[in-house]
């Protein structure tokens, strides 16, 4: 199957890529820079600029591409930049499928738990109404812009990540030097859920929707979220150091941090995948210490 990716870069496209590759499939990445080899496209997806016929034969498409959320301060200008990077680029791929003279079959379109707003304790699924806040409704006008490309027959799966651990990388990444001097402790209340998947799973579960008769929205998290406090303790057990028993308040998070500590960090979401469990689909690392043990190893 030739598939092309957007976001091929980053943590999670970077793995699904070589998963890929190594199954024999013909992946095209798409690029801002100028293509260094033939499986290379260049797009501005800000500018509104992909050329449909650079995407000749492209069976599917998997859309990852987007500003960071975690790796700057919000500023207002920094979050419009979140939002616009979303909606432009996924327009501008949405725009250049349907103008294909054969379109793929299915869109795999990225978009996040941050969808659900907090929802404290209460477990949601995929049918679950939008919630409240800025990444709600950055993840509303995401999933929005990919919905037109149901309009060439394509089979369209917005995919609300989780928190994907992995260790090079991502949140888990940045936090473990933190925990390996003894240092990890809980943020804010300690009680707000994380809704968390392994990298490995992440990429099996996408693996999964290329072919999987689903469309609509599914939650690609593994199937129990954790506290921050939870999580925190496993950290600490999987790097063999202690834990702080103090929590970090969560006024100081946002002193330090800004917007991204209220939504990101001290707000939860206690989501569960509903619709891959229904399907059947296996997780390989259940249980966040399982997760965190592959990580590490």
């Amino acid at each position: 199957m030739k598939i092309a990716v957007t976001g091929a870069s980053g943590l999670i496209g970077t793995a699904l890529t070589a998963s890929l590759r190594q199954s024999g499939h013909e992946v095209l990445s798409l690029t801002r820079s100028e293509p260094t080899s033939a499986g290379q496209v260049r797009w501005d997806p800000s500018g509104g600029v992909l050329d449909p016929a650079d995407l000749a034969g492209v069976e599917a498409v998997v859309h990852l591409a987007g500003a960071g959320i975690g790796d700057h301060r919000w500023t207002d200008s920094y979050k419009r930049a979140v939002l616009e990077s979303r909606k432009k680029g996924t327009s501008t791929l949405v725009k250049a499928l349907n103008a294909m003279d054969k379109p793929p079959a299915v869109l795999l379109s990225g978009s996040a738990v941050g969808y659900y707003g907090d929802t404290r304790d209460r477990v949601v699924d995929e049918t679950a109404p939008r919630g409240a806040g800025f990444l709600a409704d950055v993840c509303g006008a995401w999933e929005d812009a990919a919905r037109p490309a149901r309009e060439s027959g394509m089979r369209v799966v917005t995919m609300r990540t989780g928190v994907v651990l992995a260790k090079r990388g991502g949140m888990l990444g940045q936090i473990l030097p933190i925990f390996r001097i003894g240092l990890g402790a809980p943020l804010g209340s300690g009680e707000q859920y994380l809704s968390w998947i392994s990298l490995p799973d992440w990429v099996g579960a996408a693996r999964f929707l290329l072919s999987a008769d689903i469309d609509g929205a599914v939650n690609l998290t593994a199937p129990e979220p954790v506290t921050n406090r939870a999580f925190t303790k496993a950290v600490a057990a999987a790097v063999k150091r202690p834990s702080m028993p103090v929590p970090v308040p969560g006024i100081v998070l946002k002193t330090a941090i800004g917007g991204f500590a209220e939504e990101g960090i001290l707000m939860g979401q206690r989501v569960v995948p509903a619709r891959l469990i229904a399907a059947g689909h296996p997780f390989t690392h259940p249980t966040i210490g399982e997760a965190l043990a592959d990580a590490l190893r």
